[in-house]
């Protein structure tokens, strides 16, 4: 984990998918602030941008029929720091990161904080060598799988996907029950129970709110609808 010069950082990134013609670039974005100046900090506040930016333009085309709150939730999805460490560690940013004598010795190339920011300062390297469009499709080859895999259904929670499915079939809304509410002020759980028309037996749902307790009893209700063997 020793510092390199720009060049050899480029030489060390084969599966970069870009060759920095202003090296220098690419040593700066590797470089934390703990190992002095010039650091990446001010590349990593472009590189948030350019990354949501690119991001957000593939999440509309992909999902043209998704409402504004949806492609929100998605983008934070892709945009997250764990999601942005991912990115680093399969370009194995960490083996190349300049880091002070303290961060190194606590593990600093393997913090989600650190590789997030390498990654966002890493772009805004690319943008400031190469321009917007070779950034933007650099990034685009980057999430084209992270985009693909995420499916819009997911967003919704239990008791909106539930309350869909009936509706979809014409049937009744379900009812939630507090059925019990036991523990200290501080550390409450709940049993909520929730019944929908046609079926006996309501599903249950326990946790430490109602609003909780009631996703999880229409998680168990939906699983019950779905698989009516269970």
């Amino acid at each position: 984990m020793s510092a390199s010069s720009g060049s050899a950082a480029a030489d060390s990134l084969p599966g970069l998918g870009h060759r920095f013609a202003d090296p220098a670039l690419l040593a700066q974005a590797l470089s934390h602030r703990s190992a002095g100046q010039p650091h990446n900090e001010r590349l990593e506040f472009l590189g948030d941008g350019l990354v949501g930016a690119v991001v957000a333009e593939m999440l509309y085309q992909a999902h043209p029929k998704a409402s504004e709150g949806d492609l929100t939730r998605l983008r934070a999805r892709l945009v997250r720091r764990e999601s942005l460490a991912e990115q680093a560690r399969q370009l194995e940013l960490g083996d190349h990161l300049r880091l002070g004598q303290g961060e190194l010795r606590s593990g600093g190339f393997r913090r989600e904080s650190i590789l997030s920011d390498a990654f966002e300062a890493l772009v805004a390297a690319i943008y400031l060598d190469a321009g917007w469009a070779a950034c933007r499709d650099w990034l685009r080859h980057r999430f084209a799988g992270a985009v693909a895999a995420l499916d819009l259904r997911e967003l919704a929670d239990a008791k909106s996907r539930l309350q869909e499915w009936l509706q979809s079939r014409g049937r009744p809304l379900p009812e939630y029950q507090v059925l019990e509410r036991s523990g200290a002020e501080h550390a409450q759980q709940f049993t909520v129970a929730c019944r929908v028309e046609g079926r006996e037996q309501p599903a249950l749902g326990q946790a430490g709110s109602r609003k909780q307790a009631e996703q999880r009893a229409a998680e168990a209700m939906l699983a019950l609808l779905q698989d009516p063997g269970r």
